[in-house]
């Protein structure tokens, strides 16, 4: 009787580890044959936005000419690092993260973040979002690493993102619910944790980079 009583609790051990091995293959391999990994399938104000195939599929680190490092190939954090970098030639004083990282709670709504040396202002807050702003989401169940993306376009009660690495049949393009109460906006299903804005060339943040 003992001797089952251990076999039971190994194997509702080994489960969960099992689960996981088996997600972390899984989710390297590309089951989509309409794409190939690299290529491009759409862009936001001129930089390119690439199909990734599984979402933990890596092709190695993107780095500028001088070494800047834009992120692991195409990853959603190289995307929207390299979409910085290209359309407004910034570069964030730390240079890595995963997604989820890019937010930090301790910092009140629209203070300086001073790792992306951007101003951030959290979900339920005062500050809209805008076209342009970084969109940084919570970790989940199948995701703990977090997801970045670009804010496109902003309508009067939605906003359409550009996204890299939504998944293997996600699309690059996707709308969230906006909505604001007594002065306050919230954004998506509570999965966003807020958004980052480049500071306007008067701000002096110099002190941050």
């Amino acid at each position: 009787m003992r001797k089952r009583l251990y076999a039971l609790l190994a194997a509702g051990a080994l489960l969960p580890l099992t689960a996981l091995a088996v997600y972390a293959a899984v989710t390297r391999v590309d089951p989509n044959p309409q794409h190939a990994v690299g290529e491009q399938l759409d862009e936001l104000n001129g930089v390119a936005i690439y199909y990734n195939g599984g979402v933990n599929s890596v092709q190695g680190r993107n780095l500028t000419r001088d070494g800047y490092n834009l992120g692991l190939r195409y990853q959603c954090v190289e995307f929207v690092k390299r979409y910085y970098f290209e359309r407004h030639g910034h570069r964030m004083p730390d240079t890595y993260g995963h997604a989820k990282d890019f937010f930090d709670p301790t910092l009140s709504d629209g203070g300086l973040n001073a790792k992306r040396a951007m101003w951030q202002f959290a979900n339920g807050g005062t500050m809209s979002p805008k076209a342009d702003d970084l969109l940084v989401f919570a970790p989940s169940l199948l995701n703990r690493y977090g997801h970045v993306a670009i804010i496109a376009s902003v309508g009067r009660d939605t906003l359409q993102i550009a996204q890299q690495n939504p998944g293997p049949f996600g699309s690059s393009r996707e709308t969230l619910a906006l909505s604001s109460r007594e002065g306050r906006w919230y954004l998506g299903d509570g999965q966003v944790l807020g958004w980052l804005r480049l500071p306007a060339p008067s701000d002096a943040i110099s002190d941050a980079r």
